[in-house]
């Protein structure tokens, strides 16, 4: 059944939408056809927003005590549990997932982030510190933790309502304000959410809503003077573009950058729950996960059982329209997407690797790739080296747990690995030397809001999520009194 959306496609900046001068077109992945099209910020939207957020911070919302800003965000979970219907349907029509994903995932995450911290926004505080006094006078020391200001959030296409609970509420429970500028490739869900922010009673200027193109509305974000800080999650090129345009102004700024994240399946494994969780480490979201796990890292023991299993568990997605309840992978979200993907498997093959799935082009209309898989492939050679961002795994065999740590760390980036094994030592043991923000045994990415997430190397800087997450989202002021 599909639900009546309406979508939402303006900008929402001081509690006021509005149109922009200029659209964007917003494609459905599944056909390649006009979904809608959306408001298309300009730098100078993105300057109103600022300031917009500035003039929050230094009065309603400023001034919000710490029990009002909880309920506020449970308020908003409540909202968003309400419109769940409405908010899968929109990230499986605007992103290409098939329905079940976001009602599995995203929906239950974003919900349970916002209650997460709810819960601290009124045990944000600071502590006393004796010291030895000043001057043979006693002194009075304590700090307080305080919002770092305005926050320039800017979200990725991937799993974007998701992601935008990591940033806002944190940073809500804090008592920062935001501008939110939504990828152009996905932006309808947080167009929906800023509806329900509206509804649920946050001051104006709270929370800013700019969609926009990257080059134009995001390049304004990040060099804007009177943002304290970018909250960013997507490619290392963006973020490394990111961090030379903030070094002028010193602004804060968490990045999460993708990964190449293993897999690794030792000898003594559940091949059984191994297999189904390698799986959905590739296949979940079309591949279009960070911290999917591509490198598939097997003991040559397992190695030909796993690979075989592995290339019919490819074989048996079922790739269609998100909204059939019998559709298992959706399409990329957009046509350059695709053909990045494809150009990769065509490397793959050329540098030698073994097609053991897919690989070939999908017929029809959308931007959908055919879940691959590919043995016997080299650790340096380009599939296992630089992420892909589609359903394509690398399978690579070890001999040795050494072995298997070398392979897993032999990369650029850091953000999660997974290791799967009955042996408790050797979990623990690997998961500490694995380099990696996030390690998994015997699942793979159990995330929930209580847990810190980020990665190490390209992966990025910084954290979200935890108390981590209230810790980037504030500043700490040492205040001591001469008694």
């Amino acid at each position: 059944m599909t639900v009546n959306t309406g979508f939402t496609t303006e900008l929402f900046i001081d509690g006021v939408w509005s149109p922009a001068e200029d659209t964007f077109d917003n494609l459905e992945p599944s056909t390649g056809a006009l979904l809608t099209k959306v408001s298309s910020g300009t730098a100078a939207d993105i300057d109103r927003a600022v300031r917009a957020a500035r003039k929050a911070l230094e009065g309603e919302w400023g001034a919000t005590s710490g029990p009002a800003r909880s309920l506020l965000l449970s308020r908003l979970a409540d909202l968003i549990e309400r419109d769940t219907a409405v908010l899968t349907q929109l990230e499986a029509r605007d992103i290409g997932k098939p329905l079940i994903q976001p009602n599995l995932l995203d929906l239950p995450n974003t919900i349970a982030t916002f209650r997460h911290f709810a819960g601290w926004a009124d045990k944000v505080q600071g502590q006393t510190i004796p010291t030895a006094g000043y001057q043979g006078r006693p002194t009075l020391s304590y700090t307080l933790r305080e919002p770092i200001g305005v926050i320039g959030a800017i979200i990725p296409w991937n799993t974007p309502l998701m992601i935008a609970a990591w940033k806002l509420a944190p940073g809500l429970a804090a008592g920062n304000t935001f501008v939110v500028k939504p990828s152009e490739d996905a932006p309808l869900s947080i167009l929906h959410l800023a509806k329900l922010i509206e509804e649920a009673g946050f001051p104006a200027g709270t929370v800013n809503v700019v969609p926009g193109l990257g080059e134009t509305a995001g390049v304004a974000l990040v060099e804007h003077p009177d943002v304290d800080k970018i909250s960013f999650t997507g490619s290392p090129e963006v973020g490394r573009s990111i961090q030379r345009a903030v070094a002028d102004t010193f602004k804060r700024v968490v990045l999460e950058l993708g990964g190449k994240s293993p897999q690794i399946v030792l000898e003594d494994a559940d091949v059984e729950a191994a297999v189904q969780g390698v799986a959905m480490g590739l296949f979940f979201n079309q591949g279009e996960v960070c911290a999917a796990g591509t490198r598939i890292l097997v003991h040559r023991s397992l190695y030909d059982t796993v690979v075989e299993a592995l290339g019919k568990a490819a074989q048996a997605q079922v790739l269609g329209d998100p909204l059939d309840p019998g559709t298992t992978m959706g399409a990329l979200v957009n046509a350059s997407q695709k053909q990045r993907v494809e150009e990769y498997i065509e490397k793959g093959r050329a540098e030698g690797a073994r097609v053991v799935a897919g690989g070939e082009a999908h017929e029809g209309d959308g931007f959908f790739v055919r879940p691959t898989i590919f043995a016997d492939v080299d650790n340096s050679s380009t599939i296992a080296r630089e992420e892909i961002f589609g359903p394509v795994g690398a399978v690579i065999p070890f001999d040795t747990v050494d072995e298997a740590l070398k392979l897993a760390n032999d990369t650029i980036y850091g953000l999660a690995a997974t290791i799967w094994t009955r042996d408790i030592t050797t979990a623990h043991t690997l998961a500490a030397k694995v380099r990696a923000g996030a390690v998994a045994i015997n699942g793979w990415a159990p995330i929930d809001p209580a847990l810190p997430w980020g990665g190490m190397k390209t992966s990025g800087i910084g954290r979200e999520l935890g108390w981590s997450g209230i810790l980037a989202n504030t500043e700490e002021k040492v205040v001591t009194v001469v008694l």
